[in-house]
């Protein structure tokens, strides 16, 4: 089985422009989260894969490889199928460019839903984290997740779910991670089937595969990671880092 990495990574974040760019303990953010991933030693290869010029070449430099989109995409579920289309291989895992804390652990578990899948019943997995703090639960910015009792995601949400209208029943609520782990396949139809409505509404693009119908796999991880969404991510990442 071929397993690659594919970075996203674009350059006009919308919350944190040029965050991808930014230093961290000497080297960029992306080239951090590329060395990262190498350094799971769990893919047969790494790419970045980018819209900017000044990422490819940061990547180019330090020896890695990148691949420049030659499309406008509007997520990287898209950017990557269309990096892979014609590549040989079998899963494709999606490392979130602004990750540079990305560990073997997550990954691995991503990747062995696969190897366990004698049925290929699942067209990709997920990962997904505990949050148990009021302000993360109703944040909009924290993608929920729930699942069935074989962690199959049902649904993903900026709300909170489950809602808590019985006071006396305590559920777990789990946080999204934007890590995912594709069939080739899967991917590729990702990118060919239009946005619709609730996708459209939540403005989270794991919907898709549901309301498509694609079985989505979700693995718990205790690690949680800073994910540099703004500047005070970075702070916090630069804290870490020391």
């Amino acid at each position: 089985m071929k397993i690659i990495a594919m970075i996203p990574a674009r350059y006009a974040a919308s919350r944190f422009p040029g965050k991808l760019m930014q230093d961290l303990a000497g080297k960029p953010v992306i080239v951090r989260t590329y060395e990262a991933a190498v350094n799971t030693r769990l893919f047969d290869e790494v790419y970045v894969v980018t819209d900017s010029s000044l990422i490819y070449d940061t990547i180019a430099d330090c020896g890695g490889k990148a691949f420049m989109s030659q499309k406008e995409h509007d997520c990287g579920s898209d950017r990557i199928a269309e990096a892979v289309q014609d590549m040989d291989i079998d899963i494709v895992v999606n490392v979130q460019g602004d990750e540079p804390f990305t560990d073997r652990e997550s990954l691995s578990g991503l990747i062995e839903v696969f190897r366990q899948d004698g049925e290929r019943e699942i067209d990709l997995a997920s990962l997904m984290t505990r949050i148990t703090e009021k302000e993360d639960i109703e944040n909009p910015n924290t993608v929920k997740v729930i699942v069935d009792q074989r962690n199959f995601a049902l649904y993903f949400s900026r709300s909170v779910i489950p809602y808590p209208r019985a006071v006396d029943i305590s559920p777990a609520y789990y946080k999204h991670k934007g890590v995912y782990a594709f069939r080739k396949q899967a991917v590729l139809d990702f990118a060919q089937l239009p946005m619709l409505p609730l996708e459209a509404a939540e403005k989270i693009e794991a919907i898709r595969f549901l309301e498509y119908g694609k079985k989505i796999k979700m693995v718990e991880t205790r690690v949680t990671g800073i994910e540099i969404d703004t500047p005070e991510d970075l702070a916090k990442a630069k804290e870490a880092w020391r």
